[in-house]
C-alpha cells in the first residue's frame, strides 16, 4: 500500500540528477512513503484569489486529482525550506512572494510530511515547471471542496481550512525584556537591543511552537513587532521583524501596536513584565507573557 501526503510526494519521471532524498521509506507494516528525509508541500494563500492548487498528471499516483505543490525533502532540509524549494521547482512560486504562517506536521513514526501555509505578500502567477503538473490554478477557498482532491489533501483540508483565519502576532516590549537580564545592558542600550533583535530574527525564521501561542498545529510564524525606546532607538533595523521606534513613552507605543494588530484581526501576545502595562494590554483583549517566556523560546 502506498500512502501519500497532500502534495505530489512521489517519484518523478527522470529529468535531472536524482537527489538522495528521492527514495521510498517503507514502514514495518509495508506502507511506503516518498522521501527518505520526509516530504513537504506549500499551501499558498492569496487574500483575493484563494489557494494555489496543482492538478496532477494522469500518470502520477491518484492522477487527475488536485493537491499541493511539494515533494521529498533534501538531507538536513527543514520542512519549511523544503516546501518553499519544491513549490518553486514545481510551480514557480517565488520564496520572496510568500510569508510563512504555520507548519502542520504529519508524523507516522518512520516518516513526516510538513504542510507549510504561507500568505502571498506579492501577487505572482504560477508556472508549470515540472512534469508532475497538468495545471496550476488559484482556487477560491469556498470552492476547494468542489474539486476532485488528492485523498491526502482532502483529509487534511478541513483542519487547514479552519486555521486560515488565525493570524498570531507577538509584540515585544524590548526595554523590559532587555532589562530582565543583568548583563550590563545599561552601558550600551542600543547594542543590547540589537542583540535581542538578532535573536528575534532567528525566532522569526524557526517559528514558535503552537502550544506556546495557545494555538493548534505544530509551528507558527507570527508577525513579530519589537518596540524600542530612548537610547535603544539608535539600533539598526532587523530582518524579518517589524521594528517600531517609540517617539515618546514605550508603553503607549506598545498599546498602539496592540490596537493596530487587533484591528487587523491578529491574535496578539505581548511580552512584558511591567505590571501596569500588562493590565492595560489585558483591557484591550490581548494576552501577556513574561520575558522568561520569550527567553525560553530564544
Amino acid at each position: 500500500m502506498t500512502v501519500e501526503p497532500p502534495a505530489s510526494g512521489e517519484p518523478r519521471r527522470p529529468h535531472g540528477p536524482r537527489d538522495p532524498g528521492d527514495a521510498w521509506v517503507v514502514a514495518p507494516s509495508g506502507e511506503r512513503y516518498w522521501g527518505r528525509f520526509g516530504a513537504a508541500g506549500l499551501l499558498a494563500v492569496d487574500a483575493e484569489r484563494g489557494v494555489l492548487l496543482q492538478h496532477r498528471v494522469s500518470w502520477s499516483h491518484f492522477g487527475d486529482t488536485w493537491g499541493l505543490p511539494g515533494g521529498a525533502r533534501h538531507a538536513g532540509e527543514s520542512a519549511r525550506d523544503g516546501a518553499l524549494r519544491e513549490s518553486a521547482e514545481e510551480a514557480g512560486v517565488p520564496a520572496s512572494a510568500v510569508r510563512p504562517r504555520l507548519l502542520s506536521i504529519l508524523d507516522v513514526g518512520v516518516w513526516t510530511y510538513g504542510t507549510l501555509v504561507a500568505d502571498v505578500t506579492t501577487p505572482f502567477e504560477p508556472v508549470i515547471s515540472d512534469p508532475e503538473s497538468r495545471e496550476l490554478a488559484w482556487v477560491p477557498i469556498d470552492e476547494v471542496d468542489t474539486y476532485p482532491l488528492h485523498p491526502g489533501f482532502a483529509a487534511s483540508w478541513p483542519t487547514l481550512r479552519a486555521l486560515l483565519d488565525a493570524r498570531p502576532a507577538i509584540v515585544v516590549d524590548a526595554a523590559n525584556v532587555v532589562g530582565s537580564v543583568p548583563d550590563g545592558w545599561w552601558r550600551d542600550r542600543a547594542g543590547a537591543a540589537g542583540r535581542l533583535l538578532a535573536e528575534l530574527t532567528g525566532l522569526a525564521g524557526s517559528g514558535v511552537p503552537g502550544p506556546a501561542l495557545e494555538l493548534a498545529e505544530d509551528v507558527w510564524f507570527p508577525r513579530i513587532v519589537a518596540v524600542v525606546e530612548g537610547q535603544a532607538r539608535a539600533v539598526a533595523d532587523a530582518v524579518g521583524i517589524d521594528l517600531v521606534r517609540a517617539e515618546a513613552a514605550g508603553d503607549d507605543t506598545v498599546l498602539a501596536e496592540v490596537a493596530r494588530a487587533a484591528g487587523a484581526a491578529e491574535r496578539v501576545t505581548v511580552v512584558t513584565a511591567d505590571r501596569e502595562l500588562r493590565g492595560r494590554v489585558a483591557a484591550l483583549g490581548a494576552r501577556t507573557v513574561s520575558p522568561s517566556w520569550l527567553r525560553d523560546l530564544l
